[in-house]
């Protein structure tokens, strides 16, 4: 039987705030709430403004156990989290 995943959402938003706005690992700005604003603020299209979505992401994998705490997630831009697992050499935080 799996683990229940638990919503990241109240972390990811806690981490958002943490990071001012910004990727932990890219460190670009990233929106939380609202894409087409974002995407006028920073004059780049919407499609470009989708990959910069704030998403929660865990530091320790959920799949080997990584919990859904404080110290264990961060927010991420959508490409960095889509991506990260994807590269032979993870990501790092900048």
């Amino acid at each position: 039987m799996t683990k229940k995943r638990t919503s990241l959402s109240a972390l990811r938003k806690l981490s958002f705030t943490h990071q001012n706005g910004h990727c932990y690992y890219c460190n670009q700005p990233m929106w939380n709430s609202n894409q087409k604003e974002f995407s006028k603020k920073h004059s780049i299209t919407i499609k470009q403004a989708k990959q910069l979505q704030c998403t929660g992401e865990h530091l320790l994998s959920h799949s080997l156990g990584g919990p859904a705490t404080k110290k264990n997630i961060v927010a991420a831009c959508a490409y960095c989290n889509r991506n990260r697992h994807k590269r032979e050499n993870e990501l790092s935080p900048m």
